[in-house]
């Protein structure tokens, strides 16, 4: 039997537990507890709550105190409530609704299955470490209240711990390792069908009058939000904008057809009306759909199997949740085994400046207020801010920055967020660390107009194209033209670019070399290389750490 048949096997049966003859010999009440699966297309553990149930309540456990506590922005809290607002909107069409309950699910769910004499509870498996812990604690309570557990997987294409298994029980650390694994599984399992009025069949949902002020899906004023700060919406929540956005996506058929790698122009700075990352995110969108609805689309095209680079956003998705699936620390530095312990600095006074968009560089000053007010930003300006913030220039750790996108970030996923970030610093699975953003130069190839940097940096708009990316350059007749004088009324640059990126180079470079000399007492040392690109083709051949070369 292959791999991939044990894995849909696998799939198809899931997990039951906490069998109770006395509760399945009556009437059998389910709830579904829904959570990064917020939509009814393709989600198979919805689908078991069903079958055979007479009631079906689909929940939502909202607990503020747990995001509350780390700060999350009010763009995500939004964006989750528009999602909310759309399955409720969903179910209503079913004749069913979404139960949104208070509270954290080891106190919610024994008293739900005392009051609604609960007989199975299904849930999307969480391949993550914290999520993993969670939910073997709502197991437990369920088995002690006779309540049956069934445990589906669809936030990923594959099960991370299926990958691990076939790569020796150890994550792989490469991207073409992991490519070499999945190519072995086969496609990915295709979608189940979409929750419907023929599926539910006689299984109904109990709604009693007072559900709106019970169970109703909270405002942002609920929350304790204040609205009067929270900026237009650029991405609305839900499934149903998801799969407009994917039907967008799809309908570039001649990008499909010739699959370059789409070029960077200006206007990709702004959100896109195709773009689908915070819908992964939240579960809005399955990925087994987007997956195969691109495979369908190229073969109609080109009439031949598509490229393995065809689906590169999901697939690097897919790779960060297999590296961190049995890691729980993959979200810090110290107690990390596949992370670079670098010795960053602790600066809050310049982490504060970095956030808030005060640098002085226009470039990262107008991404980090976009990030701020739409909640998204573009994959380069995410390289040029990290970059920025960690080996660039400020010296800073990056998991401060980490911190800074899971506030922030619509798409900010624990395990995408986390390997990006150790990414972009050359921590891990990176290592052209010589290769640093320039602030000023970048920002002028990818904005020589300036029109990004106006839009969120208004104080600038009356800068002309040739100095509104180095302001403090402006002679000052220039300055007072346009009304914003450096150093009044917008900050001077916090660091000497050229200065520092030296400097951290050195450090970063000091840091490999000891490295290397560690792991392999052969290795030739980095000053005498002949150049730079010496260095880099070393670095490639014996680093142990991103190479991975025990499993390869």
């Amino acid at each position: 039997m292959s791999n991939a048949t044990v894995q849909r096997k696998d799939e198809h049966v899931g997990s039951v537990e906490g069998r109770s003859s006395a509760k399945n010999e009556k009437e059998k009440h389910a709830i579904h507890w829904v959570r990064k699966d917020l939509r009814l297309h393709d989600n198979p553990s919805l689908l078991e709550a069903v079958k055979g149930s007479d009631t079906l309540r689909i929940i939502y456990v909202l607990d503020t105190k747990v995001d509350q506590n780390i700060g999350i922005g009010a763009n995500l809290w939004r964006f989750l409530l528009q999602c909310l607002e759309d399955v409720d909107d969903s179910l209503r069409q079913l004749n069913s609704r979404l139960f949104v309950v208070r509270g954290q699910p080891a106190d919610v769910f024994p008293r739900l299955f005392r009051e609604w004499n609960t007989s199975l509870l299904t849930f999307e498996e969480d391949s993550e470490p914290f999520g993993r812990e969670k939910d073997a604690a709502i197991r437990l309570l369920a088995k002690e209240s006779g309540v049956q557990v069934a445990v589906r997987r669809s936030h990923t294409l594959y099960d991370p711990q299926l990958i691990i298994k076939n790569n020796g029980g150890t994550p792989p650390l490469t991207y073409k390792k992991f490519l070499a694994i999945i190519s072995s599984l086969g496609p990915p399992e295709h979608p189940v069908p979409t929750l419907d009025v023929h599926l539910l069949g006689s299984c109904s949902t109990p709604i009693s009058d007072d559900h709106e002020e019970k169970y109703g899906v909270p405002s942002l004023e609920e929350l304790g939000m204040d609205i009067r700060k929270v900026h237009a919406a650029v991405w609305h929540g839900g499934e149903k904008e998801a799969l407009v956005r994917l039907n967008r996506h799809l309908e570039r058929k001649a990008w499909i057809a010739s699959f370059e790698k789409p070029k960077v122009t200006p206007n990709s700075l702004f959100p896109s009306p195709t773009g689908v990352s915070p819908y992964l995110r939240f579960g809005c969108l399955s990925p087994r759909l987007f997956y195969h609805r691109l495979t369908e689309l190229y073969r109609k095209v080109k009439s031949s199997d598509p490229p393995i680079s065809l689906y590169g956003q999901l697939l690097w998705r897919e790779f960060f949740f297999t590296v961190a699936a049995n890691n729980p620390h993959f979200d810090r530095m110290a107690t990390n085994p596949m992370c670079l312990q670098i010795p960053w600095k602790n600066n809050p006074e310049n982490l504060a400046r970095w956030e808030e968009g005060r640098t002085g560089f226009p470039w990262i000053d107008a991404i980090m207020i976009q990030l701020q007010q739409e909640g998204w930003i573009h994959h380069l300006a995410r390289h040029a801010v990290g970059c920025f913030l960690t080996r660039g220039n400020l010296w800073i750790s990056w998991e401060e920055g980490m911190k800074v996108f899971e506030r922030w970030l619509l798409d900010a996923e624990w395990s995408l967020n986390a390997g990006n970030w150790m990414w972009l610093s050359c921590s891990a699975f990176f290592q052209q660390f010589f290769n640093c953003i320039c602030p000023v130069g970048f920002g002028r190839k990818l904005d020589p107009n300036g029109d990004f940097v106006r839009k969120y940096l208004p104080v600038l708009k009356g800068f002309p194209a040739k100095y509104i990316h180095a302001p403090w350059t402006a002679p000052e007749s220039v300055q007072k033209a346009a009304r914003c004088i450096i150093g009044i009324d917008y900050p001077h640059p916090m660091v000497d670019h050229t200065k520092v990126s030296c400097a951290n180079l050195e450090k970063l470079r000091n840091i490999f070399k000891a490295l290397l000399c560690y792991k392999d007492s052969s290795a030739i040392s980095l000053e005498k290389q002949d150049n730079l690109r010496g260095q880099q083709e070393k670095l490639k051949q014996q680093m142990f750490l991103l190479e991975d070369k025990e499993n390869e």
